[in-house]
Formats: C-alpha cells, structure tokens, sequence
C-alpha cells in the first residue's frame, strides 16, 4: 500500500510503501460535563467517553480521597489490578486498604442510553445529591458535586495553574 505525506497547503512531499496508518485505542478523557442523576441515580456518560465492551469490560468507581469519584476505564483498571495482585496475603496494612478501598467500590457498564448507576456510598462519599460534573484527566475521569468542583477550579486557577503545569512538567 502506498502512503503519501501531505503538507499544509495539500502538497504531496513524498511516497512511502508500508502498511495502513493503524492506531492503538487509548480512551481520552477530556473535558468537563454536568448532568443530573435521574431518580435511579444513574448518571449519562458523555458518549466520547464509552467504550464498547463486554460484561468483562468495565468501568471502576472508587471513592477518591480528595472527596470525589474517581472512574477508572479498563486499561487502568488492569494496571490496578495488578498493584492489588502484587501485596502478599500476608500483608496485614496492604491487606487492609485493598478491603477498605474495594468494598466502596463499584464496577459498571453503560447501558443503551449511555447511563451508569453510581451507588448510595459512592455519592455520598463525593457529596453529590443531584447533580454532577464528570472531568477527565486524560486517562481516567472523576465525578464531582458542583461545590467541590468549584473549589477545585479555585485552587487551579491562574498563577497557580502555570505553577501547577510547571511542577508536572507539562
């Protein structure tokens, strides 16, 4: 298969012989969406943010310290799962938090209309009772109450978000 490289103005620059451009899928989670939880406290996934999988492919909700949701997709829940695998059975503190931590957990798929039922103890856990702002850092996504989100906004802002990036170093 030939494959041509083209520049800004639509130039053709060259010919090379190679496979189809293939990508590896790695989910993006970008932005920040509200919505509301229905009465059955199912809340809408944004639709660039599903994945089709099976009933082995599935999210992870677990309670994050900093007072929200974090949603973990199926490739972090996998590194996760082998961290968890790593800690000896003797291992009383490992042994400890892995019970703490998985018993407030929740795994969920999204159901035809893109919703997922989030648990009494998990939105207790982040203080949301109607609404919610899901927000994506990249490689997984969190689920906020409004008011801790905008605390969170406050914390990044200006000055302190260049600072931020900078001790990332992003």
């Amino acid at each position: 298969m030939l494959w041509g490289v083209v520049g800004r103005n639509g130039a053709l620059w060259g010919i090379s012989r190679g496979l189809a451009m293939t990508t590896v899928s790695k989910p993006l989670f970008v932005g920040s969406f509200r919505h509301n939880l229905d009465v059955k406290n199912r809340l809408t996934i944004p639709a660039k943010w599903r994945f089709a999988g099976d009933e082995n492919d599935v999210y992870l909700a677990l309670p994050n310290p900093d007072g929200c949701i974090a949603v973990l997709p199926p490739i972090e829940v996998e590194k996760l799962y082998e961290k968890a695998s790593q800690h000896a059975l003797s291992d009383d503190a490992a042994q400890s938090l892995l019970n703490a931590l998985f018993a407030r957990a929740h795994s969920f798929g999204c159901d035809k209309q893109g919703r997922v039922g989030v648990t009494e103890d998990l939105l207790k856990h982040a203080d949301i009772e109607k609404e919610a702002v899901l927000v994506g850092s990249l490689t997984k996504f969190s689920i906020w109450s409004p008011s801790r989100w905008e605390k969170v906004g406050l914390r990044t802002a200006g000055d302190n978000f260049g600072d931020l990036m900078r001790r990332f170093g992003i």
